[in-house]
């Protein structure tokens, strides 16, 4: 979508603009081969997965290669699309999809799956891969699901199974050969399956016995497994230093700075902890030049040190004071969303709080001692109880706990647990915590996944799911806890996916066509549909749930993570002895069977296990002293306003989405300014009033608070220019008194899509000639009477379709905006009102002082 007309009748526009700061605008002609890369959810879920970004830069990198992006569209935009017979295009350039060499789709977890039969037929790719010809895309899987891809495996050409940093660019190297040597389709297939982790669905049948179980699995050709793709090193970061900064409100709005890739603590349930090994750690230098030029090329207020287990990356102690240090001045915040128990210390929340009190999550996972050691977690309940007293202990009034029900062995004494726990954290909490606090418990449904040790066991049902989570809601304390589920029903889901067969295509493919959509959202999510999809086509889907036996064929036995099958068996003997297996980056190769010890093996940068001593002194609580907490510091104003104009598809971001994007561009411009004090501190920044969505204008304002005064405001307002989004453009920065007017005239353009008819125009005329203009406007639930007529200086009609609107705008008091004023005037219907192209075009009064 690139139309205007469209961006103003969708929910979100924001998702589909494009033009984000850091995407990169390529010359089409120029490539010779092009990439899709492609997320099927929607944009604030996939602009905050790292994964994609990482391709698009790497696959941009390549002078002879292009690649743009593409995100799952909502509902409404998918219905607009097919109204219009619109294909889905790309954000950067708008090219159709079916025009790309490759499309290359993340599977980041099971309920999108939906979502790629959506993208594909909006791009007139047919959804199956054995109906597509020559003339269409190679369509590629990869990603966290991509180790069981069985129930899409139809729908692609191939998948890459592992890491994809180096396997994007060969693929890409192969696509440019086969073009230019004109290979069949079959022949660039047969050529992508000897790239090491590439896996092509049509070179392996399943076939299945009476029962409907996996009896084998034929290989047509002479590779009978697929080795998943391992990165031996995460050194290279060029690719990562110029994130996409969003211009719409995402999930995760901030820097991912990934410090550590793999985790081998174990856990038996941890599907991550297997497909992710072996630990590879960045080093210390390599991550502070990323935070340094990730937050100076992106301008985020906040950065997230990514990994499976931050806390247990082995140089936190050294990194984290480093950062804070660095940026703590700057108000950008850390924030490390995995914390391990056991590796949460009190030095590392002192650092943390040092801007502003990011979150924690804390996962026991289960609530009993005997359970933890089933699953291989390793720590204990005292190791919770002393995590949540430093917290609150250091003013965190907040804090998450997720444990899981129906783990392998769970009993009553087990969901007991959960409640007696945290009742005993509460209790340590009132200890050393003061005035309001909190405990967030959330709860999701343990769902065996492929490539643990727990994927041979049984998931409950929904029926068994509900009893648990209603009985914990009866029984957890009342006060200072909250609780939250996943819905059991979309965990049944989840599970059926998670270890399904090729017959779960025509399940996804018939619940698709009877509307399924966005299943991972709940308020889209329908299982009667899916279940009378299942029902159609013949399929049991309790069958997907059961147990499985050691030698049953699984569906996924054919693709291989590098963990040797014996080695997953004796973790489950092992679970059920309460055997704890050590973690091999300290305590030895576990003889998992990954690591050659040559190109695959931990890359760890200290000796020394998180959380296994004290603090060795290299920084100590409440010692450090930020610049910004200096009260001279703060003393000084320097007050200027800021012109711009906001021209093109930016005008249909929403006002909150424009100020987060000032507020990167001044940082990105290295402008400092003042901030607020608190427990969020913000820019003291105000702005001008906010501009209706899809109103573009050439006369917006702020003003700004500095510490020092600009050396060249001229050159202040060049430089601030060049680091906002397309559409952005600063006119001026100069002194100011800081002082608004109360009272301004505002003058706006108006564009109508045809010319106006005589009766439209009797009716401007009626309009002017009159003193009133009552509308109702309800607030709250009242209506009020509203005269719009005396706020209306002047309206001219300069050509047959364009007139001009002199406003009256007073701080404090009820103003008009001229599509609604129109809107009554006219009588427009809504269609109508939306078509019309209104631009702000000057003030009056505005810098008088």
């Amino acid at each position: 979508m690139t139309e205007s007309n469209y961006f103003a009748q969708v929910l979100k526009p924001g998702r589909y603009l494009g033009s984000e700061y850091n995407a990169v605008q390529k010359e089409w002609q120029q490539a010779e081969v092009r990439c899709a890369v492609v997320f099927p959810d929607l944009y604030e879920i996939g602009m905050s997965h790292q994964g994609l970004q990482i391709l698009y830069h790497i696959f941009n990198a390549q002078d002879k290669f292009l690649a743009e992006r593409c995100y799952s569209p909502d509902k409404d935009v998918e219905k607009l699309l097919r109204n219009r017979n619109l294909p889905l295009t790309s954000l950067e350039s708008g090219t159709p999809l079916g025009n790309f060499d490759l499309l290359a789709i993340t599977l980041p977890y099971e309920l999108c799956y939906t979502n790629i039969l959506t993208v594909l037929d909006l791009a007139g790719i047919p959804i199956y891969a054995k109906d597509r010809q020559e003339t269409y895309p190679i369509v590629l899987g990869g990603g966290a699901c991509a180790m069981n891809p069985e129930p899409v495996a139809d729908y692609f050409d191939a998948v890459l199974l592992g890491d994809g940093e180096e396997a994007i660019t060969e693929i890409g190297l192969l696509i440019q050969s086969a073009k230019a040597d004109g290979l069949s389709k079959i022949d660039v297939l047969a050529q992508l399956a000897k790239i090491e982790g590439v896996y092509v669905p049509s070179f392996f049948s399943p076939e299945y016995d009476e029962n409907g179980k996996v009896r084998q699995i034929v290989a047509h050709t002479g590779q009978n497994e697929v080795n998943r793709r391992v990165l031996s090193d995460l050194g290279a970061v060029d690719h990562l230093l110029h994130p996409i900064v969003p211009n719409a409100k995402i999930v995760h709005d901030r820097l991912g700075v990934e410090i550590a890739r793999g985790c081998t603590r174990g856990c038996r349930f941890c599907q991550a902890g297997v497909t992710y090994r072996p630990v590879r750690e960045r080093t210390p230098e390599q991550i502070m030049a990323l935070a340094e030029k990730g937050i100076a090329n992106s301008g985020f207020e906040e950065m997230a040190l990514l990994s499976l287990s931050t806390g247990d990356y082995s140089c936190l102690g050294e990194v984290l004071p480093k950062l804070m240090d660095r940026f703590a001045d700057e108000y950008v915040s850390v924030a490390m969303p995995s914390m391990r128990v056991g590796t949460l210390t009190p030095e590392i929340m002192d650092q943390i709080k040092r801007v502003r009190k990011t979150g924690f999550t804390l996962a026991p996972e289960a609530g009993s001692e005997r359970l933890r050691r089933v699953i291989n977690k390793g720590i204990t309940e005292e190791d919770l109880l002393e995590a949540s007293r430093m917290a609150f202990g250091l003013g965190w009034k907040v804090m998450k706990f997720y444990f899981m029900i129906g783990l392998p062995t769970e009993s009553q004494e087990d969901i007991d647990a959960i409640i007696e726990l945290v009742k005993k954290s509460g209790y340590e909490i009132s200890k050393v915590a003061k005035g309001r606090k909190q405990i967030n418990v959330s709860i999701g449904t343990f769902v065996p996944k492929p490539h643990t040790p727990f994927q041979w066991n049984r998931q409950l049902t929904i029926e068994e799911s509900r009893d648990r989570i209603t009985y914990l809601r009866q029984n957890l304390p009342r006060k200072g806890c909250k609780m939250k589920w996943h819905s059991p029903e979309q965990s049944f889901l989840e599970g059926i996916f998670s270890r399904g067969d090729r017959r779960l295509s025509a399940l996804i493919h018939a619940a698709w066509q009877a509307g399924a959509r966005l299943d991972g959202w709940s308020d889209h999510f329908n299982l009667e549909r899916w279940r009378k999809a299942a029902d159609e086509i013949g399929l049991d889907l309790d069958f997907y749930l059961r147990e499985r036996e050691f030698d049953e064929v699984l569906p996924w036995s054919h693709l291989q993570t590098g963990i040797d099958l014996q080695f997953l068996k004796d973790e489950w003997n092992n679970a059920r002895e309460e055997i704890y297996t050590p973690d091999c980056r300290y305590h030895g190769c576990q003889q998992c069977g990954l690591c050659d010890f040559d190109l695959v093996q931990p890359i760890v940068h200290s000796e020394v296990e998180p959380g296994s001593q004290k603090t060795d002194g290299t920084f100590i609580p409440g010692e450090h002293q930020d610049k910004r907490n200096n009260a001279a510091h703060d003393e000084q104003h320097f007050k200027y306003i800021v012109h711009y104009s906001r021209i093109g598809n930016i005008c249909f971001l929403g006002h909150l989405e424009l100020l987060q994007l000032i507020f990167r561009g001044l940082r990105r411009a290295e402008i400092e300014t003042n901030f607020s004090k608190g427990y969020n501190p913000s820019p003291k920044i105000s702005f001008g009033p906010a501009l209706p969505v899809g109103t573009q204008s050439n006369a917006e304002y702020f003003l700004m608070d500095l510490p020092k005064p600009l050396a060249s405001p001229q050159d202040a307002a060049a430089l601030l220019s060049s680091k906002l989004p397309p559409g952005l453009e600063v006119n001026s920065i100069t002194l100011h008194s800081g002082k608004l007017p109360q009272v301004v005239e505002v003058n706006y353009s108006i564009e109508f899509p045809k010319p106006l008819s005589e009766s439209q125009v009797a009716l401007l005329e009626s309009f002017l000639a009159s003193d009133e203009l009552v509308i109702s406007r309800e607030r709250k639930g009242k209506k009020r009477q509203f005269n719009i007529r005396p706020l209306i200086t002047s309206l001219v009609t300069e050509t047959d379709n364009l007139l001009t609107m002199q406003v009256i705008s007073k701080a404090g008091s009820p103003g008009i905006k001229p599509a609604d004023a129109l809107q009554h005037i006219l009588g427009l219907d809504q269609e109508t009102t939306l078509e019309l192209a209104i631009t702000k075009n000057s003030w009056q009064g505005l810098d008088e002082e």
